[in-house]
């Protein structure tokens, strides 16, 4: 006897559920949510608040104008110093995976910003740079270029080089490898690099304020941390994760847009 189609139903419909990543990222949220309540009200105090209290403190937080002043002085070099990062990086790493013996002449500077503590070059942007919106733009610049940089490089090296040959031997002028070949083949890795430079650019943003400025959102960290305001200091923190999670997730939905083509998931 063959089953109808109502029977058939409900196991696609499990399977759909089995098959999506939220009710694992829901499940995953309220175990570490329950953990946190529990270990905060067992073994926290003034410096570790429960969960309930920094969901409060954050709610808050998302209520007073300190935070949206703070967070449109810090979201300024944010978007002026990841921007120049791409504008500038993009290009830049393009045509190093394309020249080999550009390559070799900034590949040993690739590899300084990649090693290179950024706390480290603080001090030499106060001194050359000053206090001002300038400083914080160029660290955030710094902090993301790397992963643009890099990451359009290995894209347009990645492109299988007998497409190339064979434009050459149709008859394809240089622009139309560009073009035709290059650019697409290279847009994966590309936007791969956007993503990850967003999260760099707002760890630029937050360290740059703690270490250099005490302003925006790393001067609301460090006077609640002086004032021992626990859970407005944590409700700080996550607000500040959940932009950073929040502009991830757009540039991960252009990378979907844009590279359909790909099969990216």
């Amino acid at each position: 006897m063959t089953a109808g189609p109502q029977s058939a139903r409900p196991p696609g419909v499990f399977r759909r559920i089995a098959a999506a990543s939220l009710p694992y990222q829901l499940l995953t949220f309220i175990v570490f949510a329950a953990g946190w309540e529990i270990y905060a009200r067992q073994r926290g105090g003034l410096l570790l608040p429960t969960f309930t209290k920094t969901v409060r403190a954050t709610v808050q937080l998302l209520g007073s104008g300190e935070l949206w002043r703070a967070l449109y002085v810090s979201n300024q070099a944010l978007v002026l110093g990841f921007g120049i990062a791409v504008v500038v990086g993009i290009p830049l790493g393009i045509v190093l995976g394309r020249f080999r013996r550009l390559e070799r002449l900034a590949d040993v500077y690739l590899n300084i910003l990649l090693v290179t503590p950024m706390a480290a070059i603080i001090p030499l942007l106060v001194m050359s740079v000053g206090f001002g919106l300038a400083s914080r733009v160029i660290l955030v610049a710094i902090f993301s270029i790397v992963m643009v940089v890099v990451n359009a490089r290995a894209g347009v090296r990645q492109v299988d080089p007998s497409l190339i040959e064979m434009a050459r031997s149709f008859g394809a002028t240089e622009r139309q490898v560009w073009t035709r070949i290059l650019l697409p083949g290279a847009l994966p890795a590309i936007m791969t690099g956007i993503r990850l430079g967003v999260g760099r650019a707002v760890t630029g943003m937050v360290i740059v304020e703690l270490l250099m400025v005490s302003t925006a959102l790393g001067g609301l960290i460090l006077q609640y941390r002086g004032l021992f305001k626990a859970p407005l200091l944590y409700g700080t923190i996550v607000i500040i994760l959940a932009e950073a999670v929040l502009l991830i997730s757009a540039a991960r939905w252009c990378e979907r847009k844009l590279t359909r083509w790909a099969g990216t998931p």
